[in-house]
């Protein structure tokens, strides 16, 4: 009873690191803000939720390694650190040059953050129970992802105080949740594993990618965030783009979409628990690949609605069952496998690019068709799963 209510103690914190993850989430609707403040098309729109996801492939594999030099807990702590300082730029304005550098900085802070804070949750929960302890706190990121269009909402409709920052007031809001995250982990002790043997290489890190599964489990990464920023990113677009609404009306695209993310991700949490991970993946893509042709069948809210309900709830539990499987298929590896999988989160840089290139050419139409992709590559993977229930 006492090591239960010990490790309740160690994940309340590493559960607000979680919800402080989420707040990479709010460049979706941030970039469709600052598109209208300045004018930009499509493509130069789509660089801000591009330029966050770059870093991914940079700082992934660096981060892997910095974790072998000084834990995993020292390296979500600086990470939640650099997300600081990227909610504090926007206050200061939301021109061009500001916004990237802060969405830059809020790119490293994910980054860093993604690849320790799964793997400092593996010191706490072990075992069967690790994949349903990710989606858990994927159920928590996604909590901090679907609040953010509705606080940009409310202030830009000026329903809440925003002293003069409009929809900017999100991220001071977020800023002081960031600061919470940083004390409350900085006092909680957690025991991590000695790393045997001396540290790997950059070489080394990259050359798991040459085994078929770690291989396979990282370009599903890349296809699940392509979906999920190009979903974050495009569902309101559509609303605009088809029946002629205002962004300010068509945000709830977004807000929909992280619902049923949020709401997929708690009840995966227990249905990972009572059914097979490849059973459960499998019926998962094939909803978003379902929706997909559904958007480029429906022209009308409801069925549109549906179709983003459905892309939220079956990619709400794709990333923790691919990054839990790929932990247990090298498990002696955890900090370099971590960096890959999390380097796989690029995809959120690739994705959006191509889409906003499609769009400008052929409509919204480009742009999901692109995210289709990604969903039939899926729906291939989950051929590739362990049938053993984690």
């Amino acid at each position: 009873m006492k090591d239960t209510k010990n490790i309740y103690i160690k994940l309340i914190p590493v559960m607000l690191c979680f919800f402080a993850m989420g707040f990479v989430d709010l460049v979706g609707i941030a970039s469709n803000y600052v598109k209208a403040d300045l004018g930009l098309s499509d493509s130069q729109a789509n660089i801000f939720p591009s330029l966050v996801f770059f870093w991914f492939l940079i700082f992934s594999v660096p981060t892997g390694m910095l974790m072998n030099k000084i834990g995993r807990k020292k390296t979500v702590l600086l990470s939640l650190v650099v997300t600081f300082f990227s909610l504090l730029l926007p206050i200061f304005g939301d021109s061009y040059t500001l916004m990237l550098i802060s969405f830059s900085l809020l790119g490293i802070g994910n980054t860093l953050m993604q690849t320790s804070l799964n793997p400092l949750l593996s010191n706490i929960i072990s075992g069967n129970r690790l994949a349903s302890s990710l989606t858990f706190g994927q159920f928590v990121k996604a909590i901090a992802s679907f609040l953010a269009p509705y606080i940009a909402m409310w202030g830009a409709t000026q329903s809440i105080p925003t002293f003069g920052l409009s929809w900017r007031i999100l991220f001071p809001i977020y800023m002081v949740i960031a600061v919470a995250a940083i004390l409350f982990l900085y006092v909680t002790p957690i025991t991590e594993e000695k790393i045997e043997g001396k540290a790997s290489t950059f070489k080394e890190c990259f050359a798991l990618l040459g085994e078929p599964f770690i291989l396979l489990s990282f370009l599903g990464i890349i296809c699940h965030v392509g979906i999920d920023v190009g979903t974050n990113t495009t569902a309101p677009k559509i609303l605009i783009e088809r029946l002629g609404w205002g962004l300010a009306e068509a945000s709830f695209a977004t807000s929909l979409y992280f619902i049923f993310r949020t709401v997929g991700s708690f009840l995966g949490a227990f249905i990972l628990s009572k059914m097979s991970s490849k059973v459960f993946f499998g019926i998962s893509a094939l909803m978003i690949t379902v929706a997909m042709v559904g958007l480029f069948i429906f022209d009308t809210q409801i069925p549109i609605y549906v179709c983003i309900a459905l892309i939220g709830f079956g990619n709400s539990n794709v990333f923790p069952i691919i990054f839990s499987q790929a932990l247990l298929h090298m498990p002696h590896k955890k900090n370099e496998v971590s960096g890959l999988m999390i380097m796989g989160l690029f995809g959120g840089t690739i994705f959006p690019l191509i889409m906003g290139f499609a769009s400008d050419a052929v409509g919204q139409m480009g742009a999901v068709a692109v995210m289709t992709i990604g969903a039939i590559y899926l729906i291939f993977y989950t051929s590739k799963i362990k049938k053993q229930q984690y």
